[in-house]
C-alpha cells in the first residue's frame, strides 16, 4: 500500500502499541524518526510484570529522539519516547501530562495498549496518530477504533507482515485503519509526520 502524505495535518503525539515480536518491529520504526521535530512518541510493549523493562537501555542507543522510562506526573516533552514501565499502564492526562497506574489488568496486560491509546485521544484527539503492531492478543483493538473516533490518524501493521497477526487481525475486526502498512512504510509515514508537524 502506498504511503499518503498529509500535508495538512498537524500532530503533537504518536502512540504505538506491540507485544510478542514488538522489540524487532519497533526496531524498524523508532530509529527512523529525527530529533529534530514536535512530536511526542508514547510506547506500550507487553513486557514481563516481573522483572524491570529494558525498553529504554535497548532504543537509547539507537534512536536520535530522547528515550525515557515514563516517570508518573512528568510533563510530556516533544522530541521525546516514553516507554510504560513494567506492571504499570500509561496515561496521558491533560498538561499533557504522564500518569501511570496500577488499574486492573485490561486484555490480560498491564501496561495496556488500550488504557494508553484510549486517554491520548482524549487529551490530543485530531492531533493523536495511534500505531498498532504485531501481537499475540486484541489489546489495542478497542483503543485504535477509539482514536478513529476521535478523528486521529490510525496506522496497522500489514497482518500478512506481522511476526505474531493476532492483534492487527483483532483491530480489523472492528474498523478500517486510516493505513494499512508494512513495517517500513510505517517508518517512512511516522517521519514525515514528526519532519513536517508544526505546532
Amino acid at each position: 500500500m502506498t504511503v499518503r502524505n498529509h500535508p495538512h495535518r498537524q500532530f503533537d503525539a504518536i502512540v504505538i502499541g506491540t507485544s510478542a515480536g514488538g522489540v524487532e518491529a519497533l526496531s524498524r520504526i523508532l530509529p527512523a524518526l529525527p530529533a529534530n521535530q514536535t512530536v511526542a512518541v508514547l510506547v506500550v510493549v507487553h513486557v514481563p510484570r516481573e522483572r524491570p523493562s529494558l525498553l529504554t537501555e535497548i532504543f537509547s542507543y539507537k534512536c536520535a529522539m530522547t528515550v525515557d522510562e515514563a516517570i508518573d506526573k512528568a510533563h510530556i516533552e516533544p522530541g521525546h519516547i516514553y516507554f510504560a514501565p513494567a506492571d504499570y499502564h500509561l496515561l496521558v492526562d491533560s498538561g499533557p501530562q504522564i500518569a501511570l497506574s496500577v488499574d486492573d489488568a485490561v486484555q490480560f496486560s498491564r501496561p495496556s495498549i488500550d488504557v494508553l491509546f484510549e486517554s491520548a485521544a482524549d487529551v490530543f484527539g485530531k492531533r493523536l496518530t495511534g500505531v498498532l503492531l504485531t501481537g499475540g492478543n486484541e489489546d489495542g483493538a478497542a483503543g485504535l477504533a477509539y482514536i478513529a473516533r476521535c478523528g486521529g490518524m490510525t496506522v496497522l501493521q500489514d497482518p500478512a507482515e506481522a511476526a505474531v497477526a493476532a492483534m492487527p487481525e483483532g483491530a480489523l475486526k472492528i474498523m478500517q485503519p486510516t493505513h494499512v502498512l508494512p513495517l517500513d512504510e510505517i517508518a517512512i509515514l511516522l517521519r514525515n509526520i514528526v519532519s513536517t508537524t508544526v505546532q
